[in-house]
C-alpha cells in the first residue's frame, strides 16, 4: 500500500468539551476583547474608508520619516501620515513609503497642483525620489464604501443563516452564524490591536472568511445530523463529540493545504496583497477551531429537539434535508 500523510488517526476519541471554560470561554472572551480594542483604538482605515490620497514613493535611498515630514510640513497639508513599506521582494536599495495625505472638509481629494507640490517638495529632499502612484478618494464615496461594505458582511451572515436553517434546523443556523461572526470580529479586533490598515481589500477578506468557515462548519453540522439518526439514545454531547472526531482529519487537511497556500501568498505577495492575506490566514486559523470548538458548543447552548418525526424522504430527518444544494 501506498504512504499516506495522516495528520490525525483514522479513529480518534478526543474530548472536545473537556475544557470549555478554556475553549469555548477563551474565544467568548477575544470577542469581548476584540470589541474594547475596536471601540477604544478604533480601526485604522485606508483611503477607501478615510477619504483623501495616497502617494507611493520609492528611491534608492533608505526613508527617513521625519526628513519626508519635515519637508511636507510647511505645505499646510493638515493629516498626513507617512510609512515605509518593508517587502522581502524588494531589492536591496529600493525604498519604498506610503504618504496618506487626509481630505479636508468640503474638499472631494487632493488638488493636482497640490500633489506637484508636494512632488516637488519630496524630490528637494530626495532627488533620487519618484512618485510610483497616486491614490484619491473624496469623502462621500468613502462614506458609501463604508456602508456598502457593512450590508455587504450583513447580507451575507444573513443568506448563510437562512440556508442553513433550510438545510438543518434553526439552532445550526444560529450556531453557525454567530460562529462566523467569532472569526470576523475578533479579525477586525487583532487589525484594531495593531492598528493594520483596514480597507477594501480586507473587507473582501472577511467575506472569504465567511464563506471557508461555513464550509467547514457545515461538515460537521451534516455529520453531526446523521449520527443524530443513527444513535437516537446517545446524550448529545456525545454524539457531537464523535462528529468533530470523525470530520477531524478533514478538518486539519483542508485548513492545512489552505493555509500553506495562504502561508506564500503572505511571504512572498508583497506589500500590496500582505494585509488581505493575513487577514485570511488569520480567518482561516480561527474558522477551524471555532467549527471544532464554538459551533457545537453553542448548538449544544439552544438544544435540539430529538423526539421522533415523521420522515419527509428517505433517510432523511428534516422537511428540507433533501432539497438539492
Amino acid at each position: 500500500m501506498a504512504w499516506r500523510l495522516k495528520l490525525a488517526p483514522e479513529k480518534t476519541n478526543i474530548d472536545f468539551f473537556a475544557a470549555q471554560w478554556l475553549t469555548f470561554g477563551g474565544s467568548m472572551l477575544l470577542m469581548v476583547l476584540s470589541f474594547v480594542a475596536w471601540g477604544v483604538m478604533g480601526l485604522n482605515f485606508g483611503i477607501d474608508f478615510q477619504g483623501g490620497t495616497t502617494i507611493r514613493t520609492e528611491s534608492t535611498t533608505v526613508v527617513d520619516v521625519a526628513a519626508y515630514r519635515e519637508a511636507l510640513s510647511s505645505l499646510d497639508l493638515g493629516d498626513v501620515a507617512i510609512t515605509e513599506v518593508f517587502d522581502p521582494s524588494f531589492r536591496d536599495n529600493q525604498h519604498v513609503a506610503m504618504i496618506r495625505i487626509a481630505a479636508l472638509d468640503g474638499a472631494e481629494a487632493v488638488t493636482p497642483e497640490t500633489l506637484e507640490t508636494v512632488r516637488v517638495a519630496l524630490v528637494t529632499m530626495d532627488p533620487n525620489l519618484v512618485v510610483a502612484s497616486v491614490e484619491s478618494v473624496g469623502p462621500k464615496v468613502s462614506s458609501e464604501l463604508m456602508w456598502t461594505s457593512i450590508m455587504a458582511v450583513a447580507a451575507t451572515s444573513i443568506g448563510v443563516m437562512a440556508y442553513i436553517w433550510l438545510r438543518f434546523e434553526w439552532q445550526f443556523a444560529l450556531g453557525g452564524v454567530l460562529a462566523l461572526l467569532h472569526d470576523v470580529f475578533i479579525t477586525i479586533g487583532v487589525f484594531a490591536l495593531f492598528q493594520l490598515k483596514f480597507d477594501l481589500t480586507i473587507v473582501a477578506a472577511l467575506l472569504t472568511i465567511l464563506g471557508y468557515s461555513i464550509n467547514d462548519t457545515v461538515v460537521v453540522f451534516d455529520r453531526l445530523r446523521e449520527n443524530l439518526v443513527k444513535f437516537k439514545t446517545m446524550p448529545l454531547k456525545d454524539v457531537m463529540n464523535l462528529s468533530v472526531n470523525e470530520t477531524l482529519s478533514r478538518t486539519l487537511m483542508t485548513s492545512l493545504t489552505t493555509l500553506i497556500a495562504l502561508g506564500a501568498l503572505l511571504i512572498f505577495g508583497g506589500d500590496v496583497i500582505r494585509g488581505f492575506s493575513f487577514a485570511i490566514f488569520l480567518g482561516v486559523v480561527l474558522g477551524t477551531y471555532s467549527s471544532v470548538y464554538v459551533a457545537k458548543n453553542l448548538v449544544l447552548i439552544f438544544g435540539l429537539d430529538r423526539s421522533d418525526k415523521p420522515k419527509t424522504g428517505k433517510g432523511s430527518d428534516h422537511e428540507f434535508a433533501n432539497i438539492d444544494a
